[in-house]
């Protein structure tokens, strides 16, 4: 096991797969029963969780069925000829997307038309033997993925969502740089803000897994502390990434700032970034001193904003007071994981 974990090629999943290669082939290999179906069918049978596998064999099953029994219908009718191949995967494939069994299609089309050139006259048997290889390799692989090296997707998650707090650190300190230097949205900024959307997506996914492998497997109270601990820091990555968002499309031609201000709003930036880098999220007083300072920018942009205002019917809100607003609303973000640090779990997701 030791050795999976260093290497980062042969990983659960490829060892999950050749078990259920080997098994499948030996049972059908006993049994009579030719291998390249069955073991089609547990290749693609293997989900990163349990829960998928078992849920998609009742999918695969019934498509499998309706693809052997297009191969059978076909061939008997045409033979194997290359309108046989043509007519078992279009009939496999409309017919599947029309039942909705949209994660059997694969299977079930090439399980039809690997399925043509062994197809002799005993239609009937052909198409049993057919529905037992696929029933083999749908049950061989659900079993090794419940049974053999069990996914914990824990330590993926809490690794990535420190990578994450980092990237939306460096994220905030490049935007920052580019709006106080009244510089337009660089290419390579909207590059990392998609990079942050699509990681957090990510680990959305893996969270998604590990809930799902609870389902089969037991778990203690201090897997479940820190699963919701990390899953609280997900829910504010959110948040920051939203306020992100509002920061990546705020125009920086606009801006008017006086250089006092400008330096508060930059040193503030830095002290953001290094609260977002360093986990678990201490902010020292000359941290407080700094966001005194953003709080009494916001305040007196506010003030101006309603003289100029006046009595309109029509508000501008000024790009200062949506930048100030913006970097408020990330420090309150933190403040809030800060508070609801239970420093247990905090220990045992350092662990």
């Amino acid at each position: 096991m030791g050795l999976l974990k260093r290497n980062k090629f042969v990983g659960g999943r490829i060892v999950k797969t050749g078990i259920a290669v080997l098994l499948t082939s030996v049972i059908c290999y006993l049994l009579k029963w030719p291998e390249m179906f069955a073991v089609i069918t547990a290749i693609v049978t293997i989900e990163p969780t349990v829960h998928d596998s078992i849920k998609k064999a009742f999918i695969r099953f019934p498509a499998s069925a309706i693809g052997a029994a297009y191969s059978v219908l076909f061939t008997f009718a045409l033979g194997d000829t290359p309108f046989t191949y043509t007519l078992v995967a279009l009939g496999t494939i409309i017919t599947c997307n029309a039942l909705r069994l949209h994660d059997g299609i694969v299977v079930a089309t090439l399980t039809g038309v690997a399925m043509i050139s062994t197809v002799h006259d005993q239609y009937v048997v052909s198409f049993l033997v057919r529905l037992g290889t696929t029933t083999t390799g749908l049950i061989v692989s659900s079993l090794v993925n419940l049974l053999v090296i069990r996914p914990d997707y824990s330590e993926n998650i809490i690794i990535n969502i420190q990578q994450l707090f980092n990237e939306v650190g460096s994220f905030l300190e490049k935007r920052g740089q580019e709006i106080l230097s009244y510089q337009p949205l660089h290419k390579e900024t909207t590059l990392q803000f998609r990079k942050l959307e699509k990681d957090i997506e990510t680990i959305e996914t893996l969270c998604k897994y590990q809930k799902e492998e609870w389902r089969y497997h037991p778990f203690t109270r201090d897997q479940v502390r820190i699963f919701h601990y990390e899953y609280k820091k997900l829910m504010a990555l959110h948040q920051l990434i939203y306020h992100l968002g509002n920061l990546k499309a705020l125009s920086a031609n606009k801006l008017s700032l006086t250089e006092e201000n400008r330096q508060v709003i930059l040193a503030t930036i830095d002290s953001l970034k290094a609260i977002l880098c360093h986990q678990p999220f201490g902010i020292p007083d000359s941290h407080h001193k700094l966001v005194k300072e953003l709080v009494k920018q916001f305040r007196d942009a506010q003030m101006e904003q309603k003289e100029q205002n006046g009595e309109q019917d029509h508000h501008i809100i000024q790009p200062e007071i949506v930048l100030l607003y913006e970097l408020l609303a990330i420090n309150d973000v933190l403040d809030e994981i800060k508070m609801g640090t239970v420093p247990h779990c905090a220990k045992a997701a350092g662990g």
